[in-house]
């Protein structure tokens, strides 16, 4: 593939996951201006025929999302397309899966829980949105550019080539071994209504959220040994713990065997 076609595919997986991100934004706070939300705008289904679609589109975003991340079919997939394009490709069938999710999602409106008091809808809203702003600036923290292929196809085109990142804790990392997901699981539960479709979503995602840091842990592990055992035998995963932090590390380089 040509540096400057690569570019552009990943330019494009890339844009089209900030207009998938943001539409799942409006897709879980119900916005109105949206053809589609989680409560509103699918085609009516009958209750048990609902439970079994949705849970099946949690499962085909889960399954494909999780082994497309592993080591294992980096290596293999890498050996069908361009190494420069792994991540943009990775990023795109997310774009993709989301807006297949979007489109089959069966709404199913009976209200599990609801706040009526404006201070508890505010701080639930506030739940909502803090959660998306955590997985934005956590992305930073990470690496925003190369998480989503951008780097890559960039160091491609420039032909330059990039050290492996090395393991570093830095920020909220220091907190929780995962911030990412903290975010992710906030912005699913947050928002002042829940409806049992809502519910399902936020049942099924978390689910596979705790199913993912399973498998990603254990390449983490693989790939930089005693210090993210250490890492983990110290931090948290998800929720902070008063004394639980760990000291800032910079950049430490790759376990090998």
């Amino acid at each position: 593939m040509g540096r400057i076609i690569a570019l552009l595919y990943g330019a494009v997986a890339y844009g089209g996951f900030l207009l998938v991100f943001l539409y799942l934004i409006g897709f879980l706070g119900n916005f109105g201006l949206l053809p589609r939300t989680v409560d509103a705008g699918g085609m009516a289904t009958p209750l048990g025929q609902a439970i079994l679609i949705n849970l099946g589109l949690i499962a085909l975003f889960g399954l494909p999302h999780t082994i497309m991340a592993r080591p294992g079919f980096k290596k293999a997939w890498t050996k069908v397309i361009p190494k420069s394009i792994e991540r943009s490709t990775y990023v795109m069938q997310t774009n993709l899966l989301l807006i297949f999710f979007f489109w089959q999602w069966r709404p199913m409106t009976d209200v599990v829980w609801q706040a009526d008091s404006t201070w508890a809808q505010y701080l639930l809203w506030g739940v909502f949105f803090l959660g998306f702003g955590l997985v934005l600036f956590t992305s930073f923290l990470i690496d925003h550019f190369e998480l989503f292929g951008i780097k890559q196809v960039l160091n491609n085109f420039m032909r330059k080539i990039s050290p492996p990142p090395g393991f570093q804790v830095n920020s909220l990392y220091r907190i929780v071994r995962h911030p990412l997901y903290v975010g992710w699981i906030l912005s699913f539960w947050g928002g002042p209504t829940m409806t049992t479709g809502h519910l399902l979503f936020a049942i099924g995602m978390t689910g596979y959220i705790l199913i993912a840091i399973r498998y990603e842990e254990r390449d983490m592990v693989t790939y930089y040994g005693a210090a993210y055992e250490e890492y983990r035998g110290r931090v948290p995963m998800l929720v902070p713990r008063p004394g639980k932090m760990h000291d800032k590390v910079r950049a430490e380089k790759p376990h090998t065997t």
